[in-house]
């Protein structure tokens, strides 16, 4: 069995008040519950903490000892629990994040100098991963997720929504025309997603009323890598608002069909695992990313 920090507590106290009595005055107790907590940790030890007489009471060298590094037991306690109290009161602590690159560069980074601004004693950790990570494999504590929730297991915070759009540079368009219905697209240089292929389900009905399903002729498995080659004038891209915004108001790129183009939209919404009571760095982060996204990214 091993020492609980209760009964070490009811030892010191025994120790400084100088006897049974006097200690069971101080902490509440009976003198015959102070006796039987230094019999069970004498026990534990296999050794005699105290001798005691009707007289006096006096510590043994092996309780000299234990006495010693109790009381820095003790101290390490408080300590420990002072600093959880503190971080319950101010957050601190290393905080892992993880989201696709294009959403980590265009909806987190901006927002990253007015976060760490307001919380100087968070550690920020971001990273990027394309497709979706075992949090617990990865030590994550918040991750990023676009599109539809298939993990169960996860508790999910809903950030927004960003709106779909079908979008080429200037520059493509004047070089190889404007497309005036999604059958035109057959005939342009379109960009796709490597996976998932719903991806390349695009938000156009064709005449048999199903969405467009195109057959990309350069495909990526980043919207950043999209975004980029689009920009480059290398073809059409269907992308979310969240990283094309502001290309779209500096008319870097420019939407293609948008009025054919129905509104569809992609939920945003941070995961995490939650087993007891949420770390207060977690829970201002979601608070404080969820007030700057809702609505930022839903567009016309």
């Amino acid at each position: 069995m091993k020492a609980q920090s209760e009964e070490l507590e009811i030892f010191v106290a025994v120790v400084d008040c100088g006897s049974i009595s006097a200690a069971a005055d101080q902490l509440g107790l009976t003198p015959s519950a102070i006796s039987r907590s230094l019999a069970r940790l004498e026990r534990k030890f296999a050794t005699t903490l105290l001798n005691r007489t009707t007289r006096r009471m006096e510590l043994t060298e092996e309780g000299r000892f234990v006495l010693s590094q109790t009381r820095d037991i003790l101290r390490r306690m408080e300590t420990l629990e002072e600093g959880l109290a503190l971080r319950r009161q101010r957050p601190a602590g290393r905080l892992r994040i993880n989201a696709a690159t294009p959403f980590m560069l265009h909806a987190i980074l901006p927002h990253i100098d007015a976060f760490r601004a307001d919380y100087p004693y968070v550690q920020l950790e971001l990273n990027t991963d394309e497709l979706n990570i075992d949090l617990l494999q990865q030590r994550t504590d918040i991750a990023i997720r676009i599109g539809p929730l298939s993990d169960s297991t996860l508790h999910a915070r809903p950030l927004g929504r960003s709106r779909l759009a079908i979008m080429a540079s200037p520059g493509y368009v004047q070089l190889h025309g404007t497309p005036r219905c999604p059958e035109d697209l057959l005939n342009h240089s379109l960009l796709g997603f490597t996976e998932p292929q719903s991806l390349n389900l695009w938000p156009l009905r064709q005449a048999d009323g199903a969405l467009l399903a195109i057959a990309p002729s350069v495909s990526a498995s980043s919207g950043e890598t999209l975004r980029q080659l689009a920009l480059a004038g290398q073809g059409i891209a269907c992308l979310s608002a969240f990283m094309t915004e502001a290309d779209l108001q500096a008319g870097r790129l420019v939407r293609v069909l948008p009025e054919l183009t129905e509104a569809q939209y992609q939920p945003i919404q941070a995961v995490y695992y939650r087993n007891a009571e949420l770390a207060l760095r977690i829970r201002c982060f979601l608070d404080f990313i969820q007030a700057r996204l809702q609505g930022a990214f839903e567009g016309d």
